[in-house]
């Protein structure tokens, strides 16, 4: 079991550093996922099954979207959508598929073999993982609510309309 947990923290590592040094953004979510998908098969892996699903869930499928949706909107005209599909070939998903199909064949080697038992009987339910949040490590998510709320607020400082006066006769709105 120690080796499938090694394995999968070892593809964790490679798939965030592919993030940090990737130029395209494109490239670069693709591997945030499977990085994500890689710490949610360490959760199912410790036990914590709804940790896990919860990753999946929210992270990779979620907050993932919302960064496609953020690429989407950035459209740079048709030089850079041509310059995008150039990039987007099919060599561009040789490493994540590579990561991801080890993933899968981790995952269909816990839930086939014995494996699965040991995984089983060490179980966290959700309420240990309520408790654990909102106790020990209330100052952790409280800081986190934080960051996101600032995030929140400089994009919106970032994305509103800003008025410049030249003069006062003459006022014009930029975009």
């Amino acid at each position: 079991m120690t080796i499938v947990f090694y394995i999968a923290a070892l593809v964790a590592v490679i798939s965030t550093a592919m993030v940090i040094t990737r130029l395209n953004a494109v490239h670069a979510l693709l591997y945030m996922v499977v990085s994500l998908l890689s710490v949610a098969v360490i959760f199912f892996i410790l036990g914590a099954a709804f940790v896990a699903a919860l990753e999946v869930i929210v992270y990779a499928g979620a907050i993932m979207v919302l960064f496609v949706f953020v690429v989407m909107m950035l459209n740079l005209g048709p030089a850079s959508a041509e310059q995008e599909s150039r990039w987007l070939s099919p060599a561009g998903w040789i490493g994540p598929g590579i990561l991801s199909a080890i993933l899968i064949i981790e995952l269909v080697y816990i839930l086939f073999t014995n494996a699965r038992q040991d995984i089983l009987t060490q179980s966290v339910a959700p309420r240990q993982v309520g408790i654990a949040l909102y106790g020990p490590y209330i100052l952790g998510v409280e800081l986190a609510a934080i960051l996101l709320m600032a995030g929140i607020v400089g994009a919106y400082h970032l994305g509103r309309y800003k008025n410049v006066f030249l003069h006062r006769y003459l006022h014009k709105e930029l975009q």
